[in-house]
């Protein structure tokens, strides 16, 4: 008799350890088409209402030294707002064609204004910078913030021709008329001596070479020769000097050249965990300046402690995820360019303004986008959320569950119809 051979059992693959069901369900629900969508609505529309709280609360005090109602910077933020969600609202309906066309009137719109700041009777200066036009009673314009916007959708653009004609592989192509045009508004924007804006500008290029897959060589080229003008554009201006020497400073120094960095710890140390209560800010009687705009989120820690600083740093990181994979799941270049330099630009302005607040990096007075007051900046910021909104929803995936969804939605109020009419029988 013949014996039989014994079947040895395929080895088993070995298998890591199974992350908890809550971990499982919280990727599951972050895979879904629609959730992209919903966190960009979500977290802005979050981040605007507490800004509108927040505003109110650090400005009521700035507001009666200027001799104005304690709710005068209150009612221009929120009029501010009520416009930029009108806006938001065009820019998540506009097509994308549409706005492709559109990208080279709105760089030259922005270059025109930035012109217009330097004539003089036109241009206003604010705190040793010319970068604001009046237009009107208390309201003032600042181009400069347009400047961002019409960079972003105009070099997205380019790249995304050039790309269609496989041009970019080229770096004469990768580079001219980018950068030009970037040196262009970079340029105007520091004649009125806002570097702030200008390393904003700087990180929205940085983020369309990234995506166009520029060589490290070139990136680091580029990345080179713009630290070369910064430490140029420092070291040349005292005022910028001092803002580097007062980096981790503890004490104002002398002349209270670091004033506002030492007053900005000290409104985040005395918050604690859950802070003086909103309203109830000791650094907002005329200690911190500006504690509405660039400071403001010192005084939410101040008021709102460490939870509420930390919960402005979650909604603000759920925006930049939610930008961030909007770029890298959609097909078309201009949207992929388009969202990464949106992205780049928001978090870029929000690191520079809150590391300044902290004290990790130079107080470059730029708003915390969506937060702090100022209507020129929370106008293009929300138009530029709205094309985010709009990419969003323009996923296929997506796309074809808001079909799905309108679909039940409308079956469902048939059925309703149906049930509330009378069958006419007696």
């Amino acid at each position: 008799m013949r014996e039989r051979r014994r079947e040895i059992p395929a080895a088993r693959p070995v298998r890591g350890p199974r992350p908890p069901r809550f971990i499982e369900r919280l990727r599951a629900a972050w895979d879904r088409p629609l959730t992209a969508y919903y966190v960009l609505l979500g977290t802005t529309a979050l981040i605007t209402l507490l800004g509108l709280v927040m505003v109110f609360s650090a400005s009521q005090i700035q507001a009666l030294r200027f001799q104005h109602p304690a709710t005068f910077y209150f009612r221009k933020q929120l009029l501010a707002a009520v416009l930029g969600a009108v806006l938001l609202l065009i820019a998540s309906r506009v097509p994308v064609r549409l706005l492709r066309a559109l990208t080279y009137p709105f760089l030259a719109f922005a270059v025109v204004l930035l012109v217009l700041v330097q004539v003089p009777g036109i241009g206003v200066e604010v705190n040793g910078s010319t970068s604001w036009i009046a237009v009107g009673g208390s309201f003032q314009l600042q181009p400069s913030e347009f400047g961002k916007l019409g960079l972003l959708l105009w070099g997205a653009d380019l790249l995304a021709r050039k790309g269609e004609r496989g041009l970019l592989t080229q770096w004469r192509h990768l580079l001219i008329p980018l950068i030009p045009g970037a040196l262009l508004v970079c340029g105007l924007v520091m004649v009125g001596g806002d570097m702030g804006t200008v390393m904003i500008l700087v990180g929205i290029l940085f983020s369309l070479l990234w995506l166009a897959g520029a060589p490290t060589r070139l990136f680091g080229g580029v990345l080179a020769a713009a630290a070369v003008l910064f430490v140029l554009f420092v070291t040349t201006a005292p005022h910028r000097m001092d803002r580097l020497a007062c980096l981790g400073a503890t004490d104002p120094g002398p002349n209270d050249r670091c004033w506002q960095a030492v007053h900005g710890i000290y409104a985040l140390a005395s918050g604690g965990w859950f802070g003086s209560g909103l309203g109830a800010s000791v650094e907002k009687w005329g200690e911190l300046p500006e504690p509405h705009t660039d400071f403001i989120f010192a005084i939410t820690g101040e008021e709102l402690g460490l939870a509420g600083t930390l919960s402005v740093l979650g909604l603000f990181a759920a925006l930049g995820y939610a930008g961030i994979r909007v770029a890298g799941r959609t097909e078309d270049p201009f949207v992929r360019y388009a969202a990464g330099g949106v992205t780049a630009w928001l978090m870029t302005q929000t690191v520079i303004n809150i590391g300044a607040v902290l004290g990790l990096l130079p107080i470059a007075g730029v708003p915390l986008p969506l937060f702090s007051y100022g209507g020129s900046a929370l106008l293009p910021t929300m138009f530029a959320v709205g094309l985010l909104i709009a990419f969003a929803r323009g996923e296929p995936a997506a796309r074809a569950a808001l079909a799905m969804r309108s679909e039940g939605h409308r079956r469902k109020t048939m059925r309703r119809r149906a049930r509330s009419t009378p069958s006419g029988e007696r």
